[in-house]
């Protein structure tokens, strides 16, 4: 697609006319706009990003930090987890909560284990079965996947204030393409994938997409293994020029064991982490397991008025069921490594329901251009999840670990205690957004959310209704020039209940703000972009303890983070790409609260999981022409400083340093292409904690690992 700066008719001479001329030097700018759909397309950056507007807007006009990690970089890094490709982006952070059986970050310093941590397509995609683990979400039918950092309520509606991760899935295409895939690796690891798209009618009219994934893998840990199975087919219509249904599924099934995770040696005034045997499982083989399945159907429509206006419609249902049996560490080791421990039985189910529509349109007023949005969602979670908790006599031994003590139905019935979770969770939001290009290359975004929530727990019969709320953002941007952007933001956060009170009632929701300044540059015609961004980040309404009475809990908590990001992504030279980001997390502490003795609690502490500093660096070098064409090598570089473990501070997880490297070569098999490549992870052989759960469960990070494939796609 091409920019004309000048525009210059040519037309035959007049008649008679023996006059030659020569026309003007005509200066034609000109910026590479990669189809993002396509199959084949190597960039490491996207021009534009829906996330942070819902609106196709370029990042260079967005007000806001958004980094996308493409299909491209996903597949030089073999990311068959989400958490190996947000890795690429500054400000977040893998946090191994669930036995790290479930997805769940720290991002902006802030955690997001809450039950609806993805958005998939930009609608909420719930990780859990009531609180059970559920599984990590499989990354077969992925396009990318695009995170705006900081509160994202307005369009998202109720979220943790850290930052949106939003699931770009693979689209059908008017072109067929095939592609099949198997990888093998360290740890027993095999995964099969194929993606298949194409049209399906004479017409054309009707295009399907089928993506699916079949996965065994041990681990290094002992008695941990998985099994797993996933399928997408999506089927578009395209009903006119200008209007479209589709329909999409996602089917997983999953029967694996809950990761191995230790815990810090306490001498009653201090705890630390030793250097434990990476295989060691403190979980109880024949035990440990975690079997369920996970399904997503649904449907959109969109239909064009014209060229400005355009409606939109979606509907989705989630059900997820899971039986997990679980055994836990109950709390800090001794000084020689003896530590509690208890069974875990849960029998999840939840059935989730969210609709949204969506009216965007572009228009003139007084000679300004304006993209208007207005639309409304409502979403629907019922959950159960009983527990079935039982303590397990003894001690185990973290350095001389002994098994099958005893099993689940041995245990004493003084030794146990159940409870559980049967809730009904609904809220729906109205939303406007505004956004004007104003003279001298400035661009203001304006709107504001309504959001009405309701919870009830059905065990509790403990209500809270009626909780509105009023959520604006704002911000303003100038490009002076095509390759700089200078932004300021502001915006509110509407979030999730904090729980019972104790007293019959449900705590108030969390809210929040952000302030946020940066720059964006976009360098080499747009090849490569990188964004710079101070925030200033606060959240309220955190359940903190009641001094007077042990049952109850207070919404007065408070917690600040305040950091500066890097981020970058792009192509230097031709075939030179690169990705990467840094984050300085200056301050991230509980600036408010009150301990179960009347004290300050947590207040002063520096929250879990947030690093002073992080960051990665990824870049990889293919051959585009000569003998050498289609030969690719890469390597990476990931490091965090040093992060606590708990709320309290009450241990430390050491920092660490990972070096990864990747090769691949392609080549024309007839029409095909035929690509084998190997990545080495963790090529030094570090030993590192990945995190902690924000408790007292630390997960230790994979050894030197192996991963091989080969893919033939046409």
């Amino acid at each position: 697609m091409l920019t004309i700066t000048d525009a210059v008719a040519i037309k035959a001479a007049e008649t008679g006319s023996n006059a030659a001329s020569t026309l003007p030097a005509v200066t034609v700018l000109g910026q590479a706009i990669y189809d993002t759909t396509d199959p084949y397309n190597e960039d490491y950056r996207l021009a534009n990003a829906n996330t942070a507007t819902k609106t196709d807007t370029p990042i260079m006009e967005t007000p806001y930090s958004v980094k996308a990690v493409p299909k491209q970089v996903m597949e030089d890094q073999q990311v068959v987890r989400i958490e190996k490709a947000l890795e690429n982006v500054a400000g977040v952070v893998q946090e191994p909560s669930s036995a790290g059986l479930r997805d769940s970050f720290n991002i902006r310093g802030f955690s997001t284990g809450n039950d609806i941590l993805f958005y998939r397509d930009g609608n909420p995609v719930p990780q859990n079965g009531g609180n059970a683990f559920s599984s990590k979400r499989d990354t077969a039918n992925l396009e990318r996947i695009e995170v705006l950092k900081g509160p994202g309520s307005l369009l998202f509606g109720r979220v943790e204030p850290g930052g949106i991760v939003n699931l770009v899935t693979k689209q059908p295409l008017a072109t067929p393409y095939y592609s099949l895939q198997q990888q093998f690796g360290s740890f027993d690891f095999y995964r099969t994938t194929i993606d298949a798209t194409g049209p399906i009618s004479k017409g054309g009219d009707v295009l399907y997409r089928l993506n699916a994934a079949y996965e065994g893998a041990g681990s290094f840990a002992d008695f941990v293994d998985s099994d797993r199975f996933f399928v997408a087919p999506t089927l578009k219509w395209l009903i006119g020029p200008r209007t479209q249904l589709t329909a999409e599924m996602e089917y997983q099934r999953f029967d694996e064991t809950p990761g191995a995770v230790v815990t810090a040696l306490s001498n009653g005034t201090s705890a630390y982490l030793p250097k434990f045997s990476r295989n060691l499982t403190a979980r109880e083989p024949g035990w440990n397991s975690n079997k369920g399945d996970r399904i997503l159907a649904g449907f959109n429509w969109s239909h064009g008025f014209n060229d400005n206006w355009t409606l939109s419609h979606r509907f989705y249902y989630t059900g997820i069921n899971a039986d997990v049996r679980d055994a836990w560490l109950r709390g800090f080791a001794d000084a020689d490594g003896n530590v509690s421990r208890g069974y875990e039985r849960q029998l999840a189910s939840t059935d989730n329901y969210f609709t949204s529509m969506n009216l965007s349109g572009k228009f003139d007023i007084w000679g300004l251009k304006n993209t208007l949005l207005l639309g409304g969602d409502y979403y629907r979670s019922d959950a159960k999840d009983p527990f079935d908790v039982r303590f397990i006599p003894g001690t185990f031994n973290l350095f001389n670990p002994a098994y099958n003590t005893v099993g689940f139905d041995g245990i004493d019935v003084n030794n146990r205690v159940t409870f559980g979770v049967d809730n009904t969770t609904s809220w729906h939001g109205l939303y406007f957004q505004d956004q004007i290009e104003l003279p001298l290359n400035v661009f203001a975004l304006g709107g504001f959310r309504y959001d009405q929530a309701d919870q009830f727990d059905h065990l509790t019969h403990a209500k809270a209704g009626n909780e509105n709320r009023v959520s604006p953002r704002g911000g303003l941007l100038w490009r002076p020039i095509p390759e700089l952007s200078f932004y300021g933001s502001y915006t509110e956060n509407f979030g999730a209940q904090n729980g019972i009170n104790g007293m019959g009632g449900i705590l108030p929701a969390q809210t929040a703000q952000q302030w946020e300044l940066g720059t964006k540059t976009e360098l080499l015609d747009g090849k490569f972009s990188a964004t710079v961004a101070y925030f200033d980040l606060t959240k309220q309404n955190m359940a903190t303890p009641d001094p007077n009475n042990a049952l109850l809990m207070q919404s007065i908590g408070e917690a600040q983070s305040r950091g500066v990001e890097l981020d970058t992504s792009g192509e230097l030279l031709p075939g030179w790409r690169v990705i990467g980001g840094y984050s300085h997390l200056f301050f991230a502490n509980t600036t408010r609260d009150i301990g179960w003795d009347g004290g300050t609690g947590f207040q002063g502490k520096r929250m879990p999981n947030a690093p002073h500093n992080m960051g990665s660096l990824f870049s990889s070098y293919e051959f585009l022409d000569g003998d050498l064409k289609g030969f690719k090598f890469g390597g990476g570089i990931t490091a965090l400083s040093e992060r606590q473990g708990n709320w309290a501070n009450g241990y430390q997880i050491p920092g660490y340093v990972l070096v990864n490297l990747m090769t691949s070569y392609s080549m024309k098999v007839g029409k095909a292409k035929l690509t084998t490549q190997l990545n080495i992870d963790n090529l030094t052989d570090n030993y590192y904690f990945a995190g902690s759960n924000t408790g007292n469960a630390v997960s230790i990070g994979a050894p030197r690992s192996f991963l091989g494939s080969v893919r033939i796609e046409y």
